[in-house]
């Protein structure tokens, strides 16, 4: 790693994350990537990555630049890639660029790249410096899980009240939360790949599950993933409208009618049963699924039987809890239905963030177990 002025380089790498997160919402199943190409101070270009099959980061930040970057340093918020796909390989281009520095944020976990990309710009003669950024890795999370655990990383939402209700006895749940905590969950499903939830859901609220607030466009509406074991919904739904794709999983013993075969916009997905739980399906094999499709974030909707089985089984990554204040009583609905035997086996989560969104809390946490709980 070459010696460089750490508070410049930082400066110009938080700007790169920056712009990576203008890609946030279109470039799935690639990672988010920023680029800023800069020659004796001055900035000659930004880019970043749109959609895949586009030009990288790296290609649009130099065509920004007028494409003579010969002798400037390349910051990018993830090392660039090493291989040929549907565009060539980044770090090639940098060294055919005669570039002189590349400092990067985060390495690619991607087998295929991991470290090569960076040798390759040695091998050339570039200086290369990594300054690891917990925002940069955070960036690409889901990314990550996808490319090393085979699954996409799973943020769970719930909306509750402050006993922990999140509707009451009869199933009535609109609305706990405020306008404005709806309004932010229509973040978190804009930059989620896929929605999941089940068929207590999907009966009693009739959600469109889409993102519909327009300040968020450009985005790629998430694949709708609804668990339903023995094809017992409504055709007229509107997760089944077609205007987004769906794809409905079910029991592999479950003979799909004709009627849900030929269901414009929606996809039938059989799946097995749960090792542990037979009664229920296999959630780490959808999860899996979900990873082959090129998820990489996946947002949990969902009543307190299938949250009650992402938490049993410890796949989950992230959990987004809206509490309201206002209280249900003890004849409500809870959060996540699954027993415990002892006090020790209580799943435990880490406290990222705690906000007020409008009236509510919006409290962000972690699993405490991280990956291993889900591997």
């Amino acid at each position: 790693m070459e010696a460089g002025d750490s508070a410049t380089d930082e400066l110009f790498l938080r700007q790169a994350i920056e712009l990576a997160e203008r890609g946030r919402f279109t470039c799935a199943p690639n990672p988010c990537v920023g680029c800023l190409i800069v020659r004796d101070g001055v900035i000659l270009g930004r880019g970043f990555h749109h959609r895949t099959g586009t030009g990288h980061a790296e290609v649009n930040a130099i065509a920004d630049a007028g494409e003579d970057i010969t002798g400037a340093t390349v910051y990018i918020s993830l090392e660039p890639c090493a291989f040929v796909g549907r565009t060539p390989a980044c770090a090639r281009t940098l060294v055919d660029k005669k570039v002189k520095r590349v400092v990067v944020a985060a390495v690619d976990p991607h087998p295929r790249v991991s470290g090569t990309g960076l040798q390759i710009l040695r091998d050339a003669g570039i200086q290369v410096r990594h300054i690891e950024l917990p925002e940069a890795v955070e960036l690409i999370s889901g990314y990550i899980s996808r490319v090393t655990l085979g699954r996409p990383l799973v943020r769970l939402k719930t909306a509750a009240s402050l006993d922990g209700a999140t509707a009451l006895a009869s199933g009535e749940s609109q609305w706990i939360t405020g306008p404005e905590a709806r309004g932010d969950v229509q973040y978190w499903r804009a930059r989620s790949d896929a929605i999941v939830t089940g068929s207590g859901t999907v009966r009693e609220d009739d959600p469109a599950l889409t993102v519909r607030d327009a300040q968020l466009q450009p985005c790629e509406q998430p694949l709708r993933v609804v668990l339903n074991g023995q094809l017992s919904l409504s055709a007229d739904l509107q997760v089944f409208d077609g205007q987004t794709p769906t794809l409905l999983v079910h029991a592999e013993d479950t003979r799909a009618p004709q009627s849900w075969m030929s269901r414009s916009g929606v996809e039938l997905l059989p799946l097995g049963a749960s090792a542990t739980q037979p009664s229920h399906l296999d959630l780490p094999a959808l999860l899996a699924e979900l990873g082959q499709r090129g998820c990489n974030e996946v947002l949990v909707e969902a009543g307190a039987t299938l949250c009650g089985e992402f938490v049993r089984n410890g796949l989950w990554d992230e959990w987004l809890m809206y509490v309201a204040p206002k209280l249900l009583g003890s004849q409500s609905r809870g959060l996540a239905e699954f027993s415990l035997d002892r006090l020790a086996q209580a799943p435990t989560a880490t406290i990222k963030d705690v906000r007020q969104v409008g009236s509510d809390l919006r409290i962000h946490l972690f699993n405490a177990h991280g990956a291993e709980s889900g591997s």
